[in-house]
């Protein structure tokens, strides 16, 4: 079976200095992957390259997604192919609703992804997301505020798995997204992504800390250590990781 996702021997450079090198990964269908390690260990240049930033240069390797070249097309086509961001930082646009945004979002990816349901309509779309801002337990009013504009750091992170799971992404790049939350958001948040998980739903989660591997369970655990895999394991992979911390690996 072709993996839903293909990396192998990709190197990343930002700025002249090579952040990631000769990384390969495969992610299967309805796999949940993380990737832990310290700061600087290029897990973040990683997701934002797959997604398309233009600030990080490829400069050796592939990268196929549903066995496609995922590195020839623009980054709104690989939104379109089914591939999702959740970043670090999320970026505030004053004046545009999240409903809005999230409405033509979701139809421009349905004509391309035979998305269900059809959601042409504002009025059906509005119901739709609506009971997905249930589910995380959001008041109705949080879909009418502009995008992340004055959101705190748990409202940004309830906001980017709202996107998620209105916009059933095929594989989902976590960057981080346990940052900054306190219990009871890390359990919204969480459950959330637990939601989605089905054979057609797959996730690439990178984080620090091992707190939210105790709600979303991984299939497979890695450790990215200088900008390559050092370790692959299972979740008990990283309950060594807390125990052990990173000294373990070269991270001088």
């Amino acid at each position: 079976m072709i993996p839903l996702l293909s990396i192998s021997g990709l190197s990343i450079e930002v700025d002249g200095k090579i952040i990631v090198r000769d990384f390969s990964l495969e992610i299967g269908e309805g796999e949940v992957h993380a990737i832990m390690g310290p700061n600087g260990s290029g897990k973040s240049t990683l997701v934002n390259t797959l997604m398309g930033h233009p600030s990080y240069s490829v400069t050796g390797g592939t990268v196929m997604f549903k066995g496609k070249d995922l590195l020839s097309i623009k980054p709104n086509e690989r939104a379109q192919a089914g591939l999702f961001l959740a970043p670090q930082s999320s970026r505030e646009i004053a004046g545009v609703p999240l409903k809005n945004f999230l409405f033509t979002a979701y139809n421009a990816q349905a004509r391309v992804r035979d998305m269900k349901p059809k959601l042409k309509s504002p009025i059906r779309f509005q119901e739709f997301l609506q009971e997905k801002m249930k589910t995380l337990g959001m008041d109705a009013s949080f879909a009418e505020r502009s995008l992340n504009q004055g959101l705190s750091g748990g409202e940004k992170k309830k906001a980017e798995i709202l996107q998620l799971i209105t916009l059933q992404p095929l594989l989902a790049l976590l960057d981080e997204t346990d940052s900054g939350l306190d219990i009871d958001a890390l359990k919204v948040v969480s459950e959330g992504i637990n939601s989605m998980r089905s054979d057609s739903f797959s996730a690439l989660l990178v984080t620090h800390y091992i707190r939210i591997l105790d709600y979303v369970k991984p299939d497979h655990v890695h450790v990215m250590i200088k900008g390559q895999i050092q370790k692959s394991g299972g979740p008990e992979l990283a309950l060594k990781l807390e125990k052990d911390g990173y000294e373990q690996f070269d991270v001088a």
